[in-house]
This record gives C-alpha cells, structure tokens and sequence, in this order.
C-alpha cells in the first residue's frame, strides 16, 4: 500500500510540475516561454518583464493631454503558451491584455480589459509583426461620422531598452489616420 501510494504521489506531482513548469514564481516572477510555443512568441520577448512608461490621451480638443505615469509588465501564462500584460497608471485606471498566437491564421490575438470599463465581451485585436519590426493590430471600428476604418495598434522602436506604441483609428485604405492615445517606455527590469 506505501508503494502505491508513493507511486501515485510521485505520478500527481510530475503531472502538476509539467502542466506548470514555465508559469511565473517567486524565482522566475515572469515565467518563461513554453519550448513548445509558437516561435511567434518571441515577437514580444523584450517587453517581458517591467516598464516605466508615459501615457499620453488626445484631448477633445486636439491636444495631448499631460502624460500620466504608469508601468507595463508583461508575463508568460498558460504554462509558456500566451503572454498577460497589466498597466498600472498612477490616474487610476488599469488595464490588461491576453496575448495569444494562432498557428492556423499565423496571427495574434489580444483581448484586452479595463478597470474603468468593465465589459460582458472583451475588446480583441488581430495582427502580426510585420517585415519593419512593428507588431500591428487592428479591430474593424466607425470614425465617429460612421465612415468605416479600424483601431490600430502599433508597437514599434522594440528593443531590450524598452519600446513605443500608439493607438490610431485609420481608414480602410491606411490614408487616414487619427491617432488618439500614444506611451513611451523604458525597460526597468526583465
């Protein structure tokens, strides 16, 4: 019976370890990428681990806004398979994302959530990294006249240093673009 018992004991605790072995710990508070995760994941590995940032929102009136200070941390989850991001802003409002790389479109797929705005359905984006280092995603959306267009999101200037990205809602064609919410980031810790 001490033998089964050991046997099983020794067959759960394997199990548990595999099933979570790239999840972030005390030691590791970022996780670590899963071997058998898209390679695609690697798209955001510079911006694992945590940012200062400014946060800058356009203003009814055309203008910036002050930037509001934040940080961005960026971690594996789903045992090394997605990516989780969480903003800490200093006004308040937080936010998050699950990042997730689908094989069959060979795009990603980010959800994204708000403490000011809690939502029965979450906001997803849909892109890839494109040939110049940026990662964009777009979210079909109307222009508030009702002409069709997207959000698009953009990361660019990627490096270990840190990186930049921008909110911008454009027209179908890419002529037009309005950009209305843009942060800047250093790399504090990965």
């Amino acid at each position: 019976m001490k033998l089964i018992t050991t046997l099983l004991f020794i067959c759960v605790t394997s199990f548990t370890i595999a099933q979570s072995e790239y999840e972030p710990t005390a030691l590791d508070p970022y996780g670590n990428k899963n071997p058998k995760a898209p390679k695609q994941l690697d798209d955001f590995k510079p911006m694992i681990g945590i940012c200062d940032c400014d946060s800058e929102r356009r203003n009814p009136d055309g203008s910036w806004a002050k930037a509001v200070k934040m940080t961005w941390k960026f971690n594996y989850i789903m045992n090394g398979m997605a990516i989780q991001d969480q903003t800490l802003k200093a006004d308040g409002k937080h936010s998050g994302s699950i990042r997730q790389f689908n094989k069959d479109s060979l795009s990603w797929y980010v959800h994204y959530y708000a403490s000011a705005s809690p939502s029965p359905t979450l906001g997803s984006w849909k892109g890839k990294k494109t040939d110049d280092e940026k990662i964009v995603l777009y979210k079909p959306q109307k222009a508030p006249n009702g002409m069709d267009g997207f959000s698009r999101l953009t990361f660019y200037d990627i490096s270990d240093k840190g990186y930049k990205w921008i909110s911008e809602w454009v027209d179908p064609k890419e002529t037009v673009n309005f950009p209305s919410w843009r942060i800047s980031c250093v790399k504090r810790e990965e």
